[in-house]
């Protein structure tokens, strides 16, 4: 059984749109692309190293495969973060099976519930789900997702995509870690704790 973890850089009021530049992800008019980059210096970075010399597989909705494929396989070959994910094998959730170029890339399609549950019960290192929103709410309605890794970035955007959107199953979270940095990212690691605890 492997685990699903989703890796989000969110904002304080939730929103997860477009944290790492202003060509993104503009859907519905979000101009605000590009808020969690200002915030990461040595000690975010320690973080992301940390993950990068993991072994792991990454789960992908379309839109997030496509910018990755774009970018990361063109970087330097030392780069720590091209390095880990140029060699994991990416799974892409999409209808469309053109472009999947980037090297060790497979796609997820038909019934795409049950395919992750095929997928999370096979072998294998963890899945990291990086980005990927619309692919989130399908994980977490199908209660798939088991560990949150929350970046919370020190900014309200008041608008744009959100982690958990409405109809998200109610569910509780244990906090299992925590980090901070001194420009203010939180590293916030939750896991699915059962139903809502009642007063």
């Amino acid at each position: 059984m492997r685990k699903i973890i989703s890796i989000t850089q969110v904002s304080v009021d939730g929103v997860m749109q477009a944290p790492g530049g202003p060509e993104e992800d503009a859907t519905g008019g979000f101009t605000d692309g590009g808020w969690a980059m200002p915030f990461f210096d040595d000690a975010a970075n320690k973080v992301i190293n940390e993950i990068m010399a993991g072994e792991f597989g990454m789960l992908l909705g379309r839109r997030t495969y496509d910018i990755f494929a774009s970018y990361w396989p063109y970087q330097a070959a030392d780069n720590p973060i091209a390095k880990a994910f140029n060699k994991a094998t990416k799974y892409a959730v999409t209808h469309r099976s053109d472009g999947l170029t980037w090297e060790r890339s497979q796609q997820i399609g038909g019934d795409v519930v049950n395919e992750l549950r095929r997928l999370k019960a096979s072998d294998g290192p963890e899945l990291h789900v990086w980005g990927s929103s619309n692919l989130l709410q399908t994980l977490m309605a199908a209660e798939l997702v088991d560990e949150y890794r929350l970046w919370v970035i020190p900014v309200v955007l008041g608008k744009g995509k959100r982690l958990f959107e409405n109809g998200v199953p109610p569910h509780g979270l244990s906090l299992v870690a925590t980090a901070s940095t001194p420009r203010g990212v939180l590293f916030n690691t939750y896991r699915p704790a059962g139903p809502i605890p009642k007063v």
